[in-house]
């Protein structure tokens, strides 16, 4: 394995975008590489053929961008995905795959582990004309299209739960999930053993294209009834509102108290589509003490705002904690700011709102 020293220049706009390739295939490694260092734009600066051989390079060198495949010889690239993010200090990830079809349950697990796009991978010795143009102008989508920066996730201060009472039956649940979602929702879902009775508002960061098919796979996870959230919809108990990928999921009380869904198509201050923050803040305008959220595993601090909203108006926030995220950057961020009234495993958390929600916990 090749190896390429540690890079610190400026920003990505005044050199080339670091790219390490990662596929068992010495033939699509070569096409890949052809490919990209024949554009300005980027450079390939190391070749794996395993998640091992990747680990290994990222321990002590750095990218911007890492073309991974799902189909490696030991640990998958998916299985490997998690600990390449965290390896890769705010690096985006492509998976370029023939075995992860845009809405299969792979591909949408790939995005919510943190993944920033599914691309298309031809079968080896396929490779036409057109997908060089169309890979790069796919790749160039990753950079051009930021909101903001990516930062490396920073340390998070130690968790300070706040134990005050709940102020009023629980009425509404949102939660908040971002890398490493999709797995900690199912634990979620899983240790639910009774319908709570309200309506639930569910924000994971996900592309539009995926919204669908995630909910779809969320439906599998639970008797819950699940749908993607429309303006105008009117909240129903035990119903699951999934944000779509282009509009952050907002909640407006109007004439008899009826609450009905509103979508808001602009990005949070942080860059977010969807956000946690807003429904969060929604959520307290509508429901005050009545309102109660998840914050689950996700990079950045998404959910925190909204958080302070919530505990604001009365209600209260529960929080993933570290072992068991992917990334504790979300969850971590709520905790420090002493915002949540419990720190604890998905699995344990249907249990905990149901007991709080009655007033018992």
């Amino acid at each position: 394995m090749s190896s390429a020293p540690i890079m610190t220049s400026p920003s990505r706009a005044s050199r080339p975008i670091r790219t390490l390739v990662v596929d068992d295939s010495v033939v699509v490694r070569t096409v890949i590489e052809r490919i990209l260092n024949g554009n300005d734009r980027y450079v390939v600066v190391n070749k794996s053929s395993s998640a091992e051989q990747a680990l290994a390079f990222l321990s002590e060198n750095s990218v911007d961008l890492i073309l991974l495949d799902i189909e490696l010889p030991g640990q998958s690239g998916l299985a490997a995905l998690p600990a390449i993010m965290q390896a890769g200090a705010g690096v985006k990830v492509a998976i370029l795959s023939g075995k992860c079809e845009e809405g299969s349950a792979a591909a949408v697990e790939a995005l919510a582990l943190g993944a920033s796009d599914i691309l298309s991978k031809p079968g080896s010795g396929s490779f036409g004309e057109q997908f060089p143009q169309a890979l790069v102008e796919r790749l160039n989508r990753l950079f051009d299209t930021d909101a903001q920066p990516v930062s490396p996730p920073v340390a998070q201060p130690p968790a300070r739960p706040v134990r005050h009472e709940a102020k009023k039956p629980l009425a509404c649940l949102g939660i908040g999930a971002s890398t490493g979602g999709i797995h900690a929702l199912g634990q979620l879902l899983d240790g639910l053993d009774a319908p709570l009775g309200v309506p639930i508002l569910l924000t994971q960061h996900l592309p539009l294209s995926f919204t669908v098919y995630f909910a779809q796979q969320l439906a599998r996870m639970t008797s819950l009834r699940v749908q993607v959230a429309e303006t105008g919809d009117l909240l129903a108990p035990d119903m699951i509102y999934v944000a779509p990928g282009d509009a952050n999921l907002q909640v407006r009380k109007g004439l008899h108290g009826r609450v009905t869904i509103q979508l808001n198509p602009e990005r949070t201050p942080a860059g977010n589509l969807p956000g946690v923050d807003p429904m969060f803040a929604s959520m307290a305008e509508a429901f005050g003490a009545g309102a109660a959220g998840i914050v689950l595993t996700g990079m950045g601090r998404d959910g925190t705002v909204g958080a302070r909203d919530i505990v604001a108006a009365g209600g209260w926030i529960v929080a993933q904690d570290e072992a068991s995220s992917v990334v504790w950057g979300m969850p971590g961020s709520v905790a420090g700011e002493g915002l949540s009234c419990a720190v604890m495993a998905p699995r344990e958390m249907m249990a905990f709102v149901a007991r709080r929600g009655k007033g018992v916990a």
